[in-house]
């Protein structure tokens, strides 16, 4: 960087060198995705619009770097060392290594073709959040320091990262519903299977004494309900036995 920049846009190259770098590591990885990604016909597709867009923002971000005069390094190491000298270079050259030691590895986990892909569009899901962090934070910065250019530049790819973000909450479910169809056996995939069939017999017999009380409980009423009954009938008695003293007195 020119010993001339200033406090302000020294401290936007630093923002726009750490977006650049993150950038330049996702092209390596979404070529390794893309190789993946097998008959997933739309989610090849949009990985290989995705990885368009990533190098076009490399692009644009570099560009932009330059117009404030700065140099462009896929670095992260804070202050002016992210865009000039030797420590820059040796950075970059880290990021790249890192970035291109991921596809094999990404190939290698999951028990199970679609598992590779759900955690391939996990890992691609937290990137793109991370990304959307890199251009808000550029955006609300630029803005503060009445850099148009710039926020515009930031509003438009964190817009994109967005997009792609969208994409992989959707893909997500699709890809675990995969996962199930792929390795778990349909007897097992009902709430009362094997592995659930013994619990619910042994709480349905505790249960039942329970049941049984219930409805002894229940049956209580009932008996004294009848009782009522009784005490009408006592009445209708006594008037009975009432009449033959009323005769007896008119006889008189």
């Amino acid at each position: 960087m020119a010993d001339d920049l200033n406090a302000r846009d020294s401290k936007l190259i630093q923002y726009l060198n750490e977006a650049y770098g993150k950038e330049k590591e996702l092209e390596t990885a979404l070529q390794a995705h893309i190789k993946m990604a097998g008959d997933r016909k739309s989610y090849k597709k949009r990985l290989q619009d995705h990885l368009k867009e990533t190098k076009a923002q490399s692009r644009g971000l570099e560009r932009r770097i330059k117009q404030l005069g700065g140099k462009a390094e896929a670095a992260s190491l804070p202050g002016p060392d992210v865009v000039s000298g030797a420590a820059s270079k040796a950075t970059a050259a880290a990021t790249k290594a890192a970035a291109a030691a991921k596809g094999p590895v990404h190939a290698l986990r999951g028990t199970g073709q679609a598992e590779k892909l759900l955690k391939n569009a996990k890992t691609e899901l937290w990137n793109e959040h991370e990304e959307i962090g890199n251009y808000l934070a550029i955006e609300t910065l630029a803005e503060a320091l009445s850099d148009r250019d710039t926020a515009k530049l930031a509003r438009e790819f964190r817009r994109q990262e967005e997009r792609m973000a969208n994409f992989l909450q959707k893909l997500i479910p699709q890809l675990t519903k995969a996962v199930v169809t792929e390795e778990i056996p349909p007897s097992e995939r009902r709430a009362n299977g094997r592995g659930s069939r013994s619990r619910p017999s042994k709480r349905s017999a505790k249960s039942r004494p329970a049941k049984r009380a219930a409805r002894s409980r229940s049956a209580k009423p009932a008996k004294s309900r009848a009782k009522p009954s009784k005490a009408r009938a006592k009445p209708a008695k006594s008037r009975a036995k009432a009449r033959p003293a009323k005769r007896a007195s008119r006889s008189s």
